[in-house]
């Protein structure tokens, strides 16, 4: 079988990224992670993309000022030369640009803490919280050109328990976002 070629955008620790990568070692998975990509060269899930075996790539953000477009086509120049054909972001916190949402359209995804369309953005859990909401979760989409707002491939829920906390909520979040984000991510490669 020949499997999708994947690249994986962060900006912080990876923990996606590793649930990504550890089902890609799966005989029957379609995707292969062939390097993970980051906007930060500090961002600690590079050192845990190399230990797990696979590529790891910085394009400072830093380096391109407020030019967000030459920094993406930074970006984008690095996943052409290794032949990539999907991106996954995984805690990829920085805002694209239309033009790079297009060159990608229909082949990006992203993972989201919320049961989308419920809180786009940041604060997720804080905001399930305050609105007494009974249950939160996670969300894959694609990616569009508007935030968190792309057609839905998955979601996964988890009850909001008595006397949760921000930090409580977002651990049973981000362990049902670690199964989710590779069953979606195959779903989507398989679709096309």
């Amino acid at each position: 079988m020949t499997k999708a070629r994947v690249a994986v955008l962060i900006s912080g620790t990876g923990s996606n990224m590793a649930a990504l990568i550890e089902a890609s070692r799966a005989d029957d998975c379609p995707y292969e992670v062939v390097c993970v990509l980051a906007n930060k060269p500090e961002a600690p899930g590079l050192e845990r993309a190399c230990a797990l075996g696979v590529e790891a790539v910085a394009v400072d953000q830093r380096a391109f000022g407020k030019d967000r477009n030459a920094h993406e086509r930074a970006i984008h120049a690095e996943l052409t030369a290794r032949n990539v054909e999907w991106i996954a972001l995984a805690g990829y916190m920085r805002l694209l640009t239309p033009e790079f949402v297009a060159w990608w359209a229909g082949r990006m995804i992203n993972i989201h803490p919320s049961l989308l369309p419920k809180y786009p953005g940041l604060d997720t859990h804080r905001r399930a919280l305050d609105a007494g909401d009974t249950e939160a979760g996670c969300t894959v989409h694609h990616v569009v050109d508007a935030v968190d707002a792309g057609p839905i491939i998955a979601q996964a829920r988890v009850p909001v328990l008595a006397g949760d906390t921000v930090e409580t909520l977002a651990a049973r979040v981000l362990a049902a976002e670690h199964q989710l984000y590779p069953a979606a991510l195959i779903q989507a490669v398989a679709a096309v």
